[in-house]
């Protein structure tokens, strides 16, 4: 242990935590009930069939801590440092469910307690907004209360929604709230869909291991060369885990990316107003997520900016307190770490 880890800024700077799940029990059940009765995806029985079924410490552990908005909580943000946490509803979240009625329900209810547990502790937590797009007209409007009513700070999508995407037209109301409020959006990982989770799955490679990240940065790339950043040039679009990979791969991205619409072999794929590298340095936020090593940290920051890059923890699915004290001796200017750790979740968040 290097130093000593203290909440209220004695390094030089706060420090804001800016992908933290929680969980409610309506929301556990719902699973429970999909897993028992053949109606979840194959990701979802893999994902919680392990944690909410499992007798394993770590599956009981990580319930335990999910379901705790309360002093636990607040107590692990003081051991570790944490002064606030940007709180959203855990992965899959209503994203999973195949009843529209019920999926709105679920998230509009798991919106109410964030924003009363938020409420209760103003100087430590912030919200960000559930919704369903399932249902895109209804998530629009849930948009608009979680920052209008709420007060919310942005909003979480678990990547895919039952196989499909938000590169789907049909998504568009979805975008025109986001550009109305100004809020960025948080793209989660979630378990890959039945059509690519296979492979994944033999090897227990479908969860956080791989298939989050594989899946995740495929979703942020489609929606990049789909142009959403042409038709929403304000649209901040945050991931987690370093980028999802994309930081690391973006040289071949971008010339193969160039070549195919030249030579007009995809008919999806058009010519963009700026190159996929250009889009991660205007549109696109990084977190550190259960990424606490200092050569991609800085590589991240070296390729998109440092003013994109924010720590996160991923709590509680990642709760490792030297993970913090990494962020902490990073060897960069203290300008620079007041950035990773601070100002740019104040900045992008609205904080």
């Amino acid at each position: 242990m290097s130093h000593e880890l203290k909440t209220g800024g004695e390094r030089g700077y706060l420090r804001i935590a800016t992908e933290e799940a929680f969980a409610t029990r309506e929301q556990i059940d719902c699973y429970l009930r999909m897993v028992k009765d053949g109606t979840a995806d194959k990701g979802l029985v893999s994902l919680w069939g392990f944690y909410a079924r499992s007798p394993s410490a770590r599956a009981r552990e990580i319930m335990e801590r999910l379901l705790d908005l309360g002093e636990q909580r607040i107590r692990h943000m003081d051991e570790t440092g944490i002064d606030r946490a940007i709180l959203a509803l855990t992965s899959p979240g209503a994203q999973a469910l195949p009843d529209v009625a019920e999926a709105r329900g679920l998230a509009q209810r798991a919106n109410d307690y964030l924003a009363g547990q938020v409420a209760s502790h103003r100087d430590r937590y912030i919200g960000m907004t559930t919704v369903v797009p399932q249902d895109p007209e209804w998530s629009a409007r849930e948009i608009l209360r979680g920052a209008r009513e709420l007060g919310f700070k942005g909003v979480q999508i678990n990547s895919h929604t039952r196989g499909q995407y938000l590169d789907h037209p049909r998504c568009a109301p979805i975008f025109r709230a986001l550009a109305e409020t100004g809020q960025p959006l948080y793209i989660h990982p979630a378990t890959p869909p039945d059509s690519m989770i296979g492979p994944m799955l033999e090897a227990g490679l479908d969860g956080a291991i791989f298939g989050f990240g594989v899946e995740t940065g495929l979703h942020l790339l489609r929606l990049i060369t789909s142009g959403i950043f042409d038709r929403y040039p304000q649209l901040q679009i945050v991931v987690g885990h370093m980028g999802e990979a994309l930081p690391f791969w973006v040289y071949r991205l971008d010339y193969m990316h160039q070549v195919s619409v030249r030579s007009q072999r995809y008919a999806c794929l058009k010519p963009l107003k700026k190159t996929i590298l250009d889009y991660l340095r205007s549109n696109v936020l990084i977190t550190t997520s259960g990424m606490a090593w200092a050569p991609a940290i800085l590589f991240t920051q070296q390729v998109v900016g440092e003013d994109r890059v924010m720590y996160a923890m991923d709590y509680p699915y990642q709760f490792v307190p030297d993970e913090v004290r990494t962020h902490d001796n990073l060897d960069i200017p203290l300008a620079t770490k007041r950035k990773l750790m601070q100002t740019n979740a104040e900045r992008w968040f609205g904080l």
